[in-house]
């Protein structure tokens, strides 16, 4: 019987490792059908098979992090290498079996990765707080049983940040894997600064209430 410490460990990873695969179905389906509000609407599939199955994914559960003890940032993290890892998977195994794909990631990228570090910081808060009320507004409606509500929830942060061009670690992660490591140069300084950006921008919206609402 596998230890209760080993599971806090291999749960988020695999979780996560899951939620980068789905993510990179999003990034796929985005990257293979036009227009554009199309591409957005349909990446959103991503969002809603992480959630349908409760797995994990870094930019649904920053946000919490305001509002659970210090140990949680460890399950993020970890959720956050388990997208990662999905992410190198799915983008590979995309790259490899859909060769009409990649260089349209690599345009993608190489816009991102030319942002000043400022904007790219900005752009990932924006998302974040789309992200945050995505994941949020879809618990909370779905707990009051407004399963259309629950769902529209989800999607129209998602076609919003896509068509407004904020940045999503992970979905970058998964145009950055499906291109090939394309300019793989600039990757680095630009996924720091969009994690951090995500996360602020997941933790604004719970943060405020929690000083609002005292």
């Amino acid at each position: 019987m596998k230890s209760n410490k080993s599971n806090t460990i291999i749960s988020p990873v695999l979780n996560g490792i899951m939620g980068g695969l789905f993510i990179c179905i999003g990034c796929a389906v985005n990257l293979s059908v036009t227009p554009k509000p199309l591409g957005a609407f349909l990446f959103s599939i991503g969002l809603f098979m992480i959630i349908s199955f409760g797995f994990g994914l870094y930019t649904g559960k920053a946000g919490y992090i305001v509002q659970n003890p210090p140990r949680y940032i460890a399950e993020v993290a970890l959720t956050l290498l388990g997208n990662a890892v999905g992410c190198a998977l799915g983008g590979a195994l995309i790259y490899f079996s859909r060769p009409a794909l990649p260089e349209a990631a690599a345009s993608i990228m190489s816009a991102k990765f030319s942002t000043a570090p400022l904007s790219s910081f900005v752009l990932a808060a924006f998302c974040g707080v789309l992200m945050f009320a995505a994941v949020d507004g879809n618990r909370r409606l779905s707990e009051k049983g407004n399963f259309a509500g629950a769902l529209f929830a989800v999607v129209m942060p998602v076609v919003t940040f896509i068509l407004c061009g904020f940045n999503h670690s992970i979905a970058d992660m998964g145009y950055f894997f499906i291109s090939g490591l394309s300019n793989a140069g600039g990757a680095a300084v630009y996924f720091a600064l969009v994690i951090l950006g995500n996360a602020v921008g997941c933790m604004l919206i719970p943060l405020v209430k929690k000083l609002t609402d005292k």
